[in-house]
């Protein structure tokens, strides 16, 4: 479907309703391989990365219990762009699948080169689809499980179309509280946060798009390396 802080983000609906329309096709945007345009999202079958093949879905199930807040083992993520370098806490606990999925990518080497398509300021920044358009996904989709948590900025979460189980490779990181305008309905699932770094994330952020309904980064900022870190 197709992200501090605006004040009239918050406080002026018909505005904000405007740009949460468009808002709403960045995030739907996954392996699922939706259009691109304002109109109807469209689902064709998930298409292989151009860099090559990837592991393939992990063999990993949601957590019967899921639990009432974000939670992890310590997991995290370092992704470094030429901007500089953020640091992602993985919800391993309340996310296994969506994280299982991104840590397999990492490691892979999946992520590396690919960029931030898609700058929704005050509310998204959008990556990791390798064709750099947002129709692209790794060949697969995984299963949704719930989400627990909150959209609050920093957090980290998967892009998906409005089909079920139709996320990818693609994920966003909220640059503000979203609480009161990205329902947890739309499946939206949060498999981590942002613990430092959050500079870079606000730098690439600014930088130059072609403004609704795509928002599409003129000047996309890459990932060069996505490296994981267990306990």
């Amino acid at each position: 479907m197709n992200a501090g802080r605006h004040p009239w983000a918050l406080h002026r609906p018909g505005r904000f309703a405007a740009m949460l329309a468009a808002c709403g096709v960045v995030l739907a945007a996954c392996a699922g391989a939706p259009s691109v345009s304002s109109g109807p999202l469209s689902t064709p079958p998930p298409s292989a990365s151009p860099a090559g093949p990837t592991p393939g879905a992990p063999d990993v199930t949601p957590n019967p219990a899921s639990p009432s807040a974000p939670a992890g083992d310590g997991t995290t993520a370092t992704v470094r762009t030429a901007l500089g370098a953020f640091t992602i806490e993985l919800y391993t606990d309340s996310a296994p699948v969506a994280t299982a999925n991104f840590v397999q990518l990492a490691r892979s080497g999946y992520y590396d080169g690919v960029v931030f398509h898609r700058i929704v300021p005050g509310f998204v920044i959008q990556g990791g689809d390798p064709t750099g358009a947002g129709r692209g996904g790794p060949g697969y989709t995984i299963q949704d499980e719930p989400v627990v948590g909150d959209y609050v900025r920093g957090v980290v979460a998967m892009a998906r179309t409005p089909a079920p189980n139709s996320q990818g490779s693609q994920f966003f990181v909220c640059l503000d509280d979203l609480r009161r305008t990205l329902p947890r309905s739309g499946g939206y699932v949060i498999f981590g946060r942002v613990t430092a770094g959050m500079e870079v994330v606000d730098a690439i952020a600014v930088g130059r798009n072609s403004g609704p309904p795509n928002n599409q980064a003129l000047d996309p900022v890459a990932m060069t390396s996505v490296t994981v870190a267990a306990p």
